[in-house]
């Protein structure tokens, strides 16, 4: 069921989760695509802790418990707590408690939420069987950690929606629009190892779904929203 109050809040609408594994969110789908096959590297790294933010603060609106007002001053919209009650993964709690705790615009809400989800997004990715840890040295000395791709069928159905929707046109659930606008937003999308379609057709519906430019208007500026304001923010940091 949708829930709309002057398009500031979204609960997950009937029938719009999409396929596969029940405990990975947005932002573990995200750090998969950004995280290279081979484990060894993370497309926009820099600026990682916007995208993971972004996305954190995504879920919590679509899942309704998270508001937006429709201010659009410097570092964006004010973000205000919503619902009740526990949330079912502990990293959209601790986000949701970030929220709660202290009124703030969507801009410095992505550093306090997204600041540490790095090195976490790794265990997590790891945990649901996404990615496996490696060690080694080089050189017998320095120890590096790699976080190469188990080759579980989730991120091959995940890359799969992203290309119908960029490609074919398919209308996308809300999970997978966000996915996209955010990974449009954070500027990583032309040099993901393995690619995803990029051409000017491909482009033109990234923009569209960052824009805001699908589905129902209060599922849409949820993500729109976000998305935006990730953008703006990697845009002031790599200028």
């Amino acid at each position: 069921m949708n829930r709309q109050s002057d398009g500031h809040a979204v609960e997950r609408p009937e029938g719009g989760a999409s396929p596969g594994r029940d405990d990975v969110l947005i932002a573990d789908d995200l750090m998969l695509l950004l995280l290279d096959d081979d484990g060894g590297s993370v497309q926009a790294a820099g600026t990682l802790y916007y995208t993971l933010g972004g996305a954190v603060l995504t879920e919590l609106a679509l899942l309704g418990r998270v508001e937006v007002d429709d201010s659009g001053v410097l570092n964006g919209p004010r973000v205000t707590p919503a619902g009740e009650g526990p949330l079912p993964d502990p990293l959209l709690q601790s986000a949701y408690d970030i929220v709660a705790a202290k009124t703030q615009r969507v801009q410095p809400l992505l550093i306090a939420i997204g600041a540490d989800l790095g090195s976490v997004m790794f265990d997590r990715l790891a945990g649901r069987g996404l990615v496996r840890r490696e060690e080694s040295r080089v050189l017998g000395i320095f120890r590096t950690t790699r976080w190469p791709a188990t080759g579980d069928s989730h991120e091959a159905q995940l890359r799969e929606r992203i290309r119908q929707v960029l490609e074919d046109g398919a209308a996308p659930d809300a999970r997978t629009a966000a996915t996209i606008g955010l990974l449009f937003a954070s500027g990583a999308m032309p040099s993901l190892r393995p690619a995803l379609p990029w051409t000017s057709t491909t482009v033109a519906r990234a923009q569209e779904l960052t824009s805001g430019s699908w589905g129902p208007d209060a599922v849409a500026t949820a993500v729109t929203r976000t998305a935006t304001a990730v953008a703006a923010a990697v845009a002031a940091t790599t200028r």
